[in-house]
């Protein structure tokens, strides 16, 4: 396995949500996570307390099984970093979130991976960057969903696929 330091992967975007909403969305590791990012696995919360969550992800793909553990810390109100291992990579996450004028807030990831012995292969930064920005895009339009409906607002608009 790869020493480290991996390679680093950063990605940077914009909610329509204040910092505090955000914090406590991205945060809150439920067990529908994957629904939410437009994903297919499991996620079962293994252990949660105040500033430390652990969660476990099982998915199936053509190989076999694919399984990942992240251990989490919190550090409110915009903070929190992961150590993730499983089937085919190890990884450190760190999240950040900044306050933006107009209830809106900056999220910040950067992430250093290394594959596993058993499956070698390290994505292109390009297209883990652009994978991972993807995947923060479609969480980020559910949690303007929910903080919306949480005040009582308009629910966006979808356009009708013809």
């Amino acid at each position: 396995m790869a020493r480290w330091p991996a390679p680093e992967y950063r990605i940077a975007l914009e909610f329509d949500v204040p910092r505090d909403f955000a914090f406590a969305w991205c945060t809150d590791y439920r067990p529908d996570d994957a629904r939410r990012a437009g994903d297919r696995y499991e996620r079962k919360v293994v252990e949660r307390s105040a500033r430390r969550i652990v969660v476990e992800d099982l998915w199936w793909q053509s190989d076999g099984w694919g399984w990942r553990r992240n251990h989490v810390t919190l550090s409110p109100p915009g903070h929190w970093w992961a150590d993730s291992f499983g089937s085919f990579r190890d990884a450190k996450l760190d999240y950040r979130l900044t306050a933006l004028p107009g209830d809106r807030s900056r999220f910040e990831m950067t992430m250093r991976r290394r594959p596993s012995g058993a499956h070698p292969a390290q994505p292109s930064k390009k297209a883990l960057e652009a994978e991972l920005t993807q995947l923060w895009t479609r969480f980020g339009r559910e949690m303007t969903k929910d903080y919306r409906a949480s005040r009582g607002g308009p629910r966006p608009t979808r356009r009708r696929r013809r």
